[in-house]
């Protein structure tokens, strides 16, 4: 019988072994794409990597953040979670309305801060529109709006640089 225990329906159960060697696997296999993604495209902390402007490069840019900010840096879960979504919103938006061949993702880190930048060659500035509750789409850069402490775009002679600020501390220092 596979129910509950009596008294203990709030209490996480632990999980099965199968579960824990398969999110163990995965997390593996992404680390895997993602140290490929820094040999093949180079490392966005050591100046700007250029990737394709197809719809597919978002993946590549979120392992490559991924990579960097988790693996690299040693920010915590949550601050990775947020700067691969964040960053995954402005690839989307350079390869959906610049029309350009390619992008440039570049990631830097100061002490308390972290800051992720993609530049394209569209001087268009993104706008942030005013959301309703069935959109389906505009999102991207509310999340930033929301998610980030600071972002903003920088007017290039050629092109700009979109770009958000974190805040973050080092892993050890968040667990105490």
């Amino acid at each position: 019988m596979m129910g509950g225990m009596a008294g203990l329906e709030d209490v996480e159960q632990p999980r099965s072994r199968a579960s824990a060697a398969a999110a163990r696997r995965t997390s593996a296999v992404e680390d895997e794409q993602a140290f490929q993604a820094v040999e093949l495209f180079g490392n966005p902390t050591d100046g700007e990597v250029r990737l394709p402007s197809r719809p597919e490069s978002a993946a590549t840019a979120r392992r490559l953040t991924h990579c960097v900010v988790f693996r690299q840096w040693g920010l915590s879960p949550q601050t990775t979670e947020y700067a691969v979504l964040l960053v995954s919103e402005l690839v989307g938006n350079a390869v959906r309305h610049t029309g350009a061949r390619t992008f440039g993702l570049r990631m830097l880190r100061r002490r308390g801060w972290l800051r992720i930048e993609v530049r394209d060659p569209s001087r268009g500035l993104p706008c942030l529109m005013p959301l309703h509750e069935l959109d389906t789409s505009g999102r991207g850069l509310f999340l930033v709006d929301k998610l980030s402490d600071r972002w903003g775009v920088d007017l290039l002679p050629r092109g700009k640089t979109t770009w958000f600020e974190m805040r973050v501390c080092d892993r050890t220092a968040e667990q105490r």
